[in-house]
């Protein structure tokens, strides 16, 4: 039983289903990859660029899509690489590494969610206050410290996981999750400690959830009794709901899979159920806050209005 622990490389076994279909699954996600980043990147550059942007609630989405950028990159480009490969091995660190980036993007996202949803308590329901409460050295600093701590609370699980004796190599996803590590350890007694953490970290951030929703109770409360209120709910509130619904049911939906009896349902399904929150959300997020939000959508048009009177213009000096 010694030579179990010294396993060095796991077999992706999820990529099964997907040989006969790679070379349509690779353009789909790589067309996928590019509209994130490019999504994403253009609202980060906006969002810097404007000085009038440099406020709280854009701060925050502005962090919000640098985490949408860390957690897919953690996987489109292994993703893509393991479409074209033959053999889909990817090493132990790099498992325990791909988790660790995946877990603490799922993490943030719901930290970065409850942090959004605290601004908009405070900008309706205390506005006189706003402006000295949420600056925006204190929004980065909030930000930076959920992002830490994040990090650390996965670095735990992480850490804890890799102390285990396993005896699989094979991994039944397209991608290293936590969860399915732990099930291939060698001697469930070991375990415990991983089942405990994994609780504790359960815990912390169903109470960001708990949270959040106490501030939309305060939120809907405070805006039932003001026009203008309901107005800048409708603005500002409707993207960060959605956003929120997306997440959860993406979420949720991938934990029921895995959790509920998954192996009964075909193995294309079961990948197309892991990916949901690596996609959908991504794409989502800084489309309907780029559509919604009035000053970002001005400064989209204008930017793109720009563009085309500076090459119009050179055109006719042309001619």
């Amino acid at each position: 039983m010694n030579n179990v622990s010294v396993i060095t490389m796991f077999f992706l076994s999820g990529f099964n289903e997907t040989v006969s279909h790679r070379f349509v699954l690779f353009f789909l996600s790589l067309l996928c990859y590019c509209i994130i980043c490019l999504v994403n990147v253009s609202l980060i550059v906006i969002i810097i660029l404007d000085s009038n942007l440099h406020e709280s609630m854009y701060i925050l989405l502005c962090v919000f899509c640098i985490n949408a950028l860390y957690g897919t990159a953690g996987f489109y480009p292994r993703f893509l690489w393991d479409l074209l490969s033959d053999v889909h091995l990817i090493s132990y660190y790099g498992c325990l590494i791909q988790t660790k980036v995946i877990y603490s993007f799922v993490c943030g996202e719901l930290s970065i969610l409850a942090l959004m949803a605290y601004d908009r308590y405070v900008a309706i329901c205390q506005p006189l206050k706003y402006h000295s409460i949420m600056t925006k050295q204190r929004v980065i600093r909030f930000a930076c410290f959920l992002w830490f701590t994040t990090f650390c609370i996965v670095a735990v699980n992480a850490f804890l996981t890799s102390r285990l004796k396993l005896c699989s190599p094979y991994i039944s996803t397209l991608f290293c999750v936590n969860w399915i590590i732990v099930q291939l350890a060698c001697f469930p007694a070991q375990t415990a400690i991983n089942a405990i953490s994994a609780n504790i970290t359960i815990i912390i951030y169903l109470l960001h959830g708990v949270f959040i929703v106490w501030s939309y109770m305060y939120i809907i409360q405070t805006c039932v009794k003001s026009i203008e209120n309901r107005a800048k709910f409708m603005q500002t509130c409707v993207p960060h709901l959605v956003s929120l619904f997306t997440f959860v049911v993406a979420i949720l939906t991938d934990i029921i899979s895995m959790r509920l009896g998954s192996k009964e349902l075909p193995q294309s399904l079961q990948n197309f159920v892991a990916l949901e929150f690596l996609v959908i959300p991504p794409i989502m997020n800084p489309l309907i806050y780029g559509f919604k939000l009035t000053k970002i959508r001005k400064r989209f048009y204008s930017v793109k209005g720009c563009k085309f009177h500076c090459l119009s213009s050179h055109y006719c000096s042309r001619k």
